[in-house]
């Protein structure tokens, strides 16, 4: 059940899902750059726990309720575009300021946030996006045989993307840690928080006028 023929094609296809940029991606690279390797992993590592959720969701059924339901599918939608665009704005002004990112090891540690904090941006971040349900729900019983226990082998599934997002994730952080100290630079620090925040407003925006599945 676990490593039958069906788990190579999953592994290439999410593979390649990991390394495309997103909103993920670009969470972690924010959040390295304004705290350091921790708050990168720690976002990443939250980002990834929440594909636990919806494949536990996905498995149990209740992603075929927000599916077929259009107010659940607009509710979700929007509470995840709101919290993209806060994200946003709240980059933009930090660029509107012109207010560096307080990179950890540079600035000092008085500069960081609570450990919490990038744990909420990234878990919040994976769990209110409606695309992330819709993918589950459509890809994951691809690679799940009639006879295989359903949640099993979803959560088995989500380990390996877990796995996999992660390291390369991880790997993007460390390659972003490394330049702590351009990072640290007010010029740059602006330029990255003002284009972070306008993507951020636009993918919020982007999912604000997704319409619910057919």
């Amino acid at each position: 059940m676990w490593f039958d023929a069906q788990f190579w094609p999953f592994l290439v296809a999410i593979t390649l899902l990991s390394i495309t940029p997103g909103v993920d991606t670009l969470l972690v690279i924010r959040n390295t750059a304004r705290g350091g390797v921790r708050d990168g992993v720690l976002t990443s590592l939250a980002i990834c726990a929440g594909l636990f959720v919806h494949a536990s969701v996905s498995a149990l059924g209740i992603s075929l309720i927000l599916l077929q339901s259009a107010w659940a599918f607009g509710v979700l939608k929007l509470a995840g575009a709101a919290y993209l665009i806060w994200l946003g704005l709240a980059s933009l002004l930090a660029a509107r300021r012109g207010q560096g990112l307080p990179v950890a090891g540079v600035d000092g540690p008085r500069n960081r946030v609570p450990a919490w904090r990038p744990l909420r941006e990234g878990l919040l971040s994976n769990v209110l996006n409606p695309k992330t349900v819709v993918f589950y729900m459509a890809f994951l019983p691809q690679f799940i045989a009639p006879g295989d226990p359903a949640l099993a082998k979803s959560l088995w599934l989500a380990s390996v993307h877990f796995v996999v997002a992660n390291v390369w994730q991880i790997a993007v952080v460390l390659l972003v840690g490394r330049a702590g100290r351009w990072l640290a630079s007010p010029r740059f620090s602006r330029w990255l928080n003002g284009i972070t925040g306008s993507v951020l407003v636009g993918f919020g925006a982007k999912l604000a006028l997704t319409r619910a599945p057919a």
